[in-house]
């Protein structure tokens, strides 16, 4: 059973194994690959992968999200295994950087060190209590739309600090000691919200779920943060609501179009933070998933993070 590697991340497991350059076609003579691990790899190269490997049985994902490879065009015998649960403690660490920032205002105590100005009003004596500004998460409403690892691993930390925590899943219940509920019940959960995250998968259902209706639930103080994907927040309701005040700031990971532009009028907000899609980038235990799915592929038994198509 011949396995391609990426370049993109070091990998040492004791099988048949081929690195290869993701981005560049794969050679001629591996195109007889059964098994193709994905990481980083660009849409056109993947599409060409699904064209030319007439010979594969299964990719593995390492990213959560699995929707660059279910767009390459894989046959539809082929299996597709997701990274689901190797980001959950990278992208947790960005987003809780991400929601601090927020709240303490880094993004504009940075504008003000970057012109030499002392943001007096930013220091010093603040009020206790800013019930129309989200200044800290003590006592803080905040959903988590995607209630997956990710938000199990995140959502912990948010209470250690004094939030309250409530998850938007497809399914209602408890997840991870905190209680779900469904995108049906966002009218009446998120006027009373101080931050929105989003952890939100790229699918044909989420495609811009988060849009000038969602928003306009959210309280005037409210912050959204997306570290999900791009797809799902309507760019241009979110620009409209901060410009118009309907909504106090937004910190994005992730953008319909990565990079993102230089006309986009996101970068021109003080209150939007912005990184460059920089919440993952390393997936941890990507060996041992890939291990325990080649034993079970070899065995004939379900595979981890097996995709529905």
């Amino acid at each position: 059973m011949k396995v391609l590697l990426p370049d993109t991340i070091e990998l040492d497991l004791p099988l048949d194994t081929v690195v290869y350059a993701v981005g560049e076609p794969i050679p001629d003579e591996h195109t007889d690959a059964e098994v193709l691990v994905t990481w980083g790899n660009p849409a056109g190269t993947l599409a060409d992968a699904a064209r030319r490997l007439t010979k594969l049985r299964w990719v593995q994902s390492l990213a959560a999200g699995p929707d660059m490879v279910l767009e390459a065009g894989f046959a539809p015998d082929v299996l597709v295994t997701a990274g689901l649960g190797l980001h959950d403690h990278t992208v947790t660490e960005h987003t809780l950087a991400m929601v601090l920032a927020a709240a303490r205002r880094l993004n504009l105590l940075v504008r003000a060190q970057i012109g030499r100005r002392w943001a007096e009003e930013l220091g010093g004596i603040q009020p206790v209590r800013q019930p129309v500004a989200f200044r800290t998460l003590r006592d803080a409403n905040v959903v988590i739309w995607g209630f997956g690892g990710i938000a199990g691993t995140l959502a912990p930390l948010l209470t250690a600090l004094g939030a309250r925590v409530t998850g938007v899943a497809r399914s209602a219940g408890t997840r991870h000691g905190f209680p779900v509920v469904t995108a049906d019940d966002l009218p009446w959960l998120l006027p009373a919200t101080d931050l929105l995250i989003s952890i939100l998968p790229a699918t044909p259902a989420t495609v811009r779920a988060i849009d000038a209706r969602i928003l306009n639930y959210l309280q005037p103080h409210a912050w959204v943060v997306n570290v999900g994907r791009g797809a799902t927040l309507d760019e241009v309701a979110l620009l409209n609501a901060i410009r118009s005040g309907r909504l106090a700031g937004a910190a994005l990971d992730v953008f319909a179009t990565e990079p993102l532009p230089e006309s986009s009028g996101l970068w021109d907000e003080p209150n939007v933070i912005i990184t460059p899609h920089a919440a993952g980038g390393r997936p941890i235990g990507a060996e041992q998933l890939i291990m325990e799915n080649v034993a079970a592929y070899r065995e004939g038994r379900p595979l981890r993070n097996l995709v529905s198509r």
